[in-house]
């Protein structure tokens, strides 16, 4: 096969509009738990951040301890609100319609979660069986270290160098680049913000995107710039 060999989506900010409800659901969770934040400061500072992740990251910040119970209140009301709520991103299926070759899914996502999110909007059996969550791997290996990344290429047997990532989080960004993966970075979800295109370049995303209809153009490109095609 001439070209990239494995197109890797990210899920969430990338094939379902869910970053903006994960952050409306946890700004109101850290608001009434005596931290202010903004549903927009959610998505600028936290996105791709695993729920636990941003718990101590707050944490550390304010030097208070959080209620553990935050961890599954946050899952209870964000699967509720997924359920109902969730979306595709607009141009995914064209976009997936016109990219060749194998693909998957490197999430930090539950499972559970991303069958309910895929299996709503339709998009399951677009890439079943090569889901992978993150949190199957451990807790402590979710992005933004590599481990999702360099699992998924050990299990579709594809070298970094013939494969390409769509990520929308800087987070995202840096565990794809440290697995030694391209990366296209990608803004067209309800979460973006000004300045998030100029974040993921400087995370080390080659070009970014807003549009998902563009990706097919977006990824030929690629593999003509650096001779793969």
């Amino acid at each position: 096969m001439s070209g990239f060999e494995l197109t890797i989506f990210d899920c969430d900010g990338v094939l379902v509009d869910s970053e903006i409800i994960a952050a409306r659901v946890e700004s109101k969770l850290l608001n009434e738990a005596g931290y202010p934040i903004s549903v927009e400061e959610m998505g600028e500072r936290f996105a791709g951040m695993t729920w636990k992740n941003i718990l101590l990251s707050v944490e550390k910040e304010i030097d208070i301890p959080l209620s553990a119970s935050l961890l599954d209140k946050s899952e209870t009301l964000l699967d509720q609100r997924l359920a109902r709520e969730v979306k595709i991103i607009e141009g995914v299926s064209f976009a997936l319609s016109r990219i060749e070759g194998p693909r998957c899914i490197c999430s930090n996502s539950s499972v559970h979660r991303l069958d309910s999110m895929l299996t709503k909007v339709g998009l399951k059996e677009q890439f079943a069986p090569n889901i992978f969550s993150a949190k199957d791997l451990g807790a402590d290996r979710v992005k933004p270290k590599p481990d999702i990344y360099l699992h998924a290429l050990s299990q579709m047997g594809v070298a970094a160098k013939k494969a390409v990532v769509v990520e929308d989080s800087v987070h995202g960004v840096h565990a794809a680049r440290d697995a030694g993966i391209r990366v296209i970075g990608f803004t067209g979800a309800s979460h973006t913000y000004p300045s998030h295109a100029d974040r993921l370049t400087d995370a080390g995303a080659e070009t970014v995107i807003s549009r998902m209809v563009d990706l097919p153009a977006v990824i030929a490109a690629m593999e003509s710039w650096s001779g793969l095609v």
